[in-house]
């Protein structure tokens, strides 16, 4: 991924002066004034002209006066013309006081903000997942006994009325036999508990072609062997569909040659019409099904796999476009369950 498009500003015109000259009655001055204009910017400039004053030097031999210089656009006024020369002022006579010079001022500055670190550490970098309510919905998947290397994909709860549904990619599985689902793994130990899964829904165009932008499955599992549903003892995450391609999401997967779960936040892009992709290291096999979770909406829109069935490079990651595809599957599988 790394679509990214960046432009020149257009050169700015400088308009030629205009020369003024006035005559004096008592002392013959001449007096040249440079006008200032500024053209109107066009709508495609992306800068103000700058405006400018040069004036001539003057006359040898001959002193000089101040002229005013009219404000842009407008005539002089007869006040602005030069008078003849006033006698110099009487010392004896007071003289107006000068008026005090302003205090100086000191600018505050304005205070800055700075974004919240994510709890993964700053965009676009992995580091292990720390044990939160979060990270207790994320999974591994064991074929077998629980034990470290022993497992093949990330699984993660979804919220049901049925309590006992799990999303993950369908590159993972098509058969659920002997498959058992860990949440919260950790070094060997399964602190919840493990339920074992029971069925698997796919949708159509998965099953029938391998269709990439369905890679997406629901998972059945079956009461523990206390009759607890596994959304009872973790909770589980919202399904979002039709959310912006531009989400920031938290990403979570198991590596396979880990025991602890990966976790990395950044705002995802688009691979195709059904396709996102985010860049986040570190995400070789065994992430596959993980969960992309929406800071903005604590739901989950996505699943590794997709593309590539993830992705062929563990830096940057993929997964269908959840719409009204997902959302069918999900309905076809908690009515199944119920």
């Amino acid at each position: 991924m790394g679509q990214h498009r960046r432009r020149t500003p257009r050169r700015r015109r400088l308009l030629a002066p205009t020369l003024v000259t006035t005559a004096l009655s008592v002392l013959t001055v001449a007096v040249v004034v440079v006008g200032t204009h500024s053209l109107t910017p066009r709508a495609t400039a992306v800068a103000s002209p700058a405006t400018s004053a040069a004036v001539a030097p003057p006359v040898p031999g001959t002193p000089t006066v101040p002229a005013a210089v009219p404000v842009t656009g407008t005539e002089p006024s007869a006040a602005s013309e030069p008078s003849e020369l006033s006698a110099p002022p009487d010392p004896s006579e007071p003289s107006a006081p000068e008026p005090a010079a302003p205090a100086p001022t000191t600018a505050t500055p304005a205070p800055t903000t700075t974004a919240p670190t994510p709890a993964g550490g700053p965009l676009g970098t992995t580091a292990t997942a720390a044990a939160t309510p979060e990270a207790a919905t994320v999974g591994a998947l064991f074929t077998g006994a629980v034990r470290p290397g022993n497992h093949f994909c990330t699984a993660s709860v979804l919220h049901s009325t049925t309590g006992n549904l799990l999303l993950t990619a369908a590159h993972c599985l098509d058969d659920p036999s002997g498959v058992v689902f860990a949440p919260g793994y950790r070094d060997g130990k399964a602190p919840y508990g493990t339920w074992r899964v029971t069925a698997v829904h796919t949708t159509t165009g998965w099953s029938r072609g391998g269709d990439p932008d369905e890679d997406f499955a629901v998972l059945e599992t079956a009461a523990d062997a206390t009759g607890r549903r596994v959304e009872d003892v973790v909770g589980g995450n919202t399904l979002g569909t039709d959310e912006p391609f531009g989400a920031t999401v938290r990403l979570y997967g198991y590596p396979a040659g880990g025991e602890s779960p990966l976790l990395c936040t950044n705002t995802t892009g688009r691979q195709s019409a059904y396709q996102r992709a985010v860049d986040c290291p570190d995400y070789p096999g065994g992430t596959s099904g993980g969960p992309w979770i929406s800071t903005a909406t604590g739901h989950v829109v996505g699943a590794i796999g997709g593309y590539q069935q993830g992705g062929d490079t563990d830096d940057t990651s993929y997964s269908a476009y959840f719409d009204h595809t997902v959302a069918a599957l999900y309905a076809e599988a908690a009515a199944a369950a119920s």
